[in-house]
């Protein structure tokens, strides 16, 4: 059942896909601004839907990080569809020229951007994912399979209503953005492993454990993060004010995204004035910390860290201190425990900065600013599916534009290969 299930989305979502592809702009922007204001009139069933999720989730045991992740409110609700606007203003990418040259022999050779097809995502816990993916795969002209958590079904559900209303809006078929109906999880084996004929890409978006199934068991590729290790490196020129105000925000803002810090790496040639101060701010924020044995001795509080804190990602009220040598420490750190996401560092010395950007071989590095800049709202994309780790094809930020492929359109005037 759940195989034929499947298979009929996989056919609509096919047939939907070349209609999407060649569907103008303003056409994919009405459906988008229609579906904002229907995620806005129908806000209350939206939290009604997710409030009873939420309860369930606490029934269940769920952790304090997964609720946070779940819940919505009046204004997360807001922000979706203000995400859902911000995506239509985005310049439509579909059918751009990438580049263009003309050869010797008189043809004229393009590189223009296309939508890669149908796209598969499998995520967790966040209902505002259905949202945004939803509204991505659109505008990039792909159409989307949407397989969310049995934890956030009755949200994802009535998000996904507001959706199917903006294409019927704008006239587009519902097969361009469908919801899996069921939280068996044969569904997910399925998209993974029988469905290469229907889905071109898979975007997974959750924890470790998913991710990891994601990778081992498909059989298209995949556009994915393992997880979010986040760092704070504070240099010896840093200004300890803007170290707190930065480190704070990048721990305590929400820590269950996967920009969250995990790591605090501080330079022992102002560990003696600013070790102290950072680590007493976590903690009357309500962190916890785990450090090392001179982390330790600033505060009877602080708990010893064991090896795998350093490549734990809490996502929780949790961090990791450190104190190291200099910024070539850090790096080493970095490179040795970190996860390739994103990682910061503060300081007022510039040359340093620099060296830190160009050696730390993340998808984002930062200079002076927050960890929780790692989204692709923050970039100016509108949203963003997930921040990918991988070196090929995207990474970052996965939003409208890497969302597409290329193709090479060339045109000649009876030209023959010698």
């Amino acid at each position: 059942m759940v195989v034929e299930v499947m298979n009929a989305i996989g056919r609509g979502a096919r047939a939907a896909a070349p209609v999407l592809e060649l569907a103008p702009g303003e056409r994919k922007n009405r459906a988008l601004r229609a579906a904002a204001a229907a995620l806005r009139a129908r806000r209350h069933k939206i939290l009604a839907a997710n409030e009873r999720d939420v309860q369930e989730a606490q029934r269940q045991g769920a952790s304090g990080a997964l609720i946070d992740r779940l819940k919505l409110d009046e204004k997360r609700v807001e922000a979706m569809a203000r995400a859902l606007e911000d995506i239509a203003e985005l310049p439509d990418p579909i059918g751009t020229v990438l580049a263009e040259w003309r050869r010797p022999n008189g043809m004229l050779i393009q590189r223009r951007r296309v939508p890669l097809g149908v796209i598969g995502i499998i995520y967790e816990s966040r209902p505002n994912v259905t949202a945004d993916a939803g509204a991505l795969c659109l505008k990039s002209g792909n159409a989307v399979i949407l397989r969310g958590g049995s934890e956030s079904a009755r949200s994802n559900a009535a998000i996904h209503a507001c959706l199917e209303e903006g294409l019927m809006v704008a006239g587009l078929p519902n097969a361009c953005i469908q919801q899996v109906p069921t939280s068996d999880r044969a569904a997910v084996g399925h998209m993974l492993a029988g469905m290469s004929q229907y889905i071109d890409v898979i975007v997974p978006r959750g924890g470790k454990d998913l991710i990891e199934r994601v990778r081992r068991e498909a059989r298209v590729p995949v556009i994915g993060h393992l997880e979010g290790v986040c760092h704070v490196f504070v240099e010896r020129a840093a200004e300890l004010g803007m170290a707190r105000q930065i480190l704070l925000n990048a721990k305590m803002r929400r820590t269950g995204v996967c920009g969250a810090a995990e790591t605090l790496l501080v330079d022992r040639g102002c560990a003696a004035t600013h070790l102290a101060p950072l680590v007493q701010a976590l903690l009357e924020a309500g962190c916890e910390v785990r450090g090392d044995e001179a982390t330790c001795q600033t505060d009877a509080r602080v708990k010893p860290a064991a090896e795998q804190d350093w490549s734990t990602e809490y996502l929780d009220a949790i961090i990791a201190v450190r104190v190291v040598d200099d910024v070539e420490a850090a790096i080493e750190h970095i490179r040795r425990y970190g996860s390739h996401h994103t990682d910061a560092i503060v300081t007022a010395d510039g040359a340093v900065a620099e060296r830190f950007l160009a050696r730390v071989d993340s998808a984002i590095v930062l200079h002076n600013a927050s960890t929780q800049f790692a989204d692709g709202g923050e970039f100016g994309m509108g949203a963003e599916i997930g921040i990918s780790t991988d070196k090929l094809h995207a990474r970052g930020p996965v939003g409208v534009e890497q969302l597409t492929s290329y193709k090479y359109v060339i045109r000649g005037n009876g030209q023959i290969r010698p």
